[in-house]
C-alpha cells in the first residue's frame, strides 16, 4: 500500500537529519532496520517551501545478505550498498507509466547490463553485448520480466567504476524474495515513483539502516 502524508511543519523529517540530500528537491530514502535485514521501508519526498514533505511510502526489499558500506562493497556478495546516489535514468521491459517524465529506456532482446570486470563496458547498459563482456558475467535484462518491468538505475559505482566493487544496482519491482543487491518495491509503488520523479528536481536515493554503523543519517 502506498501512503501519502503531510507532516507538521515543525516536525523534523528524515531528510532533515541527513548529512546530504544530493542537492535536488526530490529524495528517496531506503531504510532497513539493521545491516543484516532484507526488508525495510522506502519513502519518497519533495522539498517544498523549505520543508521536506512525504509524498509516498512502501515496503521494500534489500540484498539477501543485507546491507554493506558502498565504499567497500565486493561484487557478488548479494549485499545492498549504502550511501547517497543519483538516479541517472529509468528503464523497463514495459512502457513507461503514463505521466512519466524521467528519461526512460525500453529493454529489448539485445539489452544487457555488463558486469564483467574484464570489460571496458563494466557497469553499463550495452546493446548488443560487446565481445569483451562475457554473458555469464552480465545480466540479460529482458529475462527478468517481473523485476525489470519498470526500474531506475542507482548510480552506485557508476561515474568512475571501480572494478569488482559491484555493478547493476537498481531500484526495481519485487521478485520472489530478497534481491542480489538492489532495492525492490511492489509494482504499484514502482509505477508511482516513476510518475512522481521529476528530472528537473534531480532526485537522489539514500540507502542505510535505522541505527548502527550504516545508519542512514551519516550519508
Amino acid at each position: 500500500m502506498i501512503v501519502t502524508a503531510l507532516l507538521p511543519r515543525n516536525s523534523p523529517t528524515l531528510p532533515d537529519q541527513l548529512a546530504d540530500t544530493g542537492g535536488g528537491s526530490q529524495l528517496i530514502t531506503a531504510v532497513a532496520p539493521a545491516a543484516g535485514s532484507t526488508t525495510g521501508r522506502v519513502v519518497w519526498w519533495e522539498l517544498l517551501a523549505g520543508h521536506w514533505i512525504e509524498k509516498g511510502s512502501t515496503d521494500a526489499r534489500f540484498g539477501s545478505k543485507g546491507l554493506t558500506d558502498g565504499t567497500t562493497r565486493v561484487q557478488g556478495t548479494n549485499t545492498t550498498p549504502t550511501g547517497l546516489y543519483a538516479l541517472p535514468y529509468a528503464f523497463g521491459i514495459r512502457r513507461a507509466p503514463a505521466g512519466t517524465e524521467y528519461t526512460y529506456r525500453r529493454v529489448t532482446a539485445n539489452s544487457w547490463w555488463c558486469q564483467d570486470i574484464a570489460s571496458t563496458s563494466y557497469n553499463r547498459w550495452v546493446e548488443p553485448l560487446p565481445a569483451d563482456c562475457a554473458p555469464g558475467e552480465s545480466e540479460h535484462l529482458v529475462t527478468y520480466a517481473r523485476q525489470y518491468a519498470h526500474a531506475m538505475v542507482i548510480a552506485y559505482n557508476y561515474d568512475q567504476p571501480v572494478l569488482g566493487r559491484g555493478a547493476g544496482i537498481f531500484l526495481h519491482v519485487n521478485g520472489r524474495g530478497a534481491t542480489a543487491g538492489c532495492v525492490s518495491v511492489p509494482a504499484e509503488a514502482m509505477r508511482a515513483i516513476l510518475r512522481w520523479a521529476d528530472p528537473v528536481r534531480k532526485p537522489h536515493i539514500v540507502i542505510g539502516t535505522a541505527s548502527g554503523d550504516l545508519e542512514i543519517t551519516r550519508y
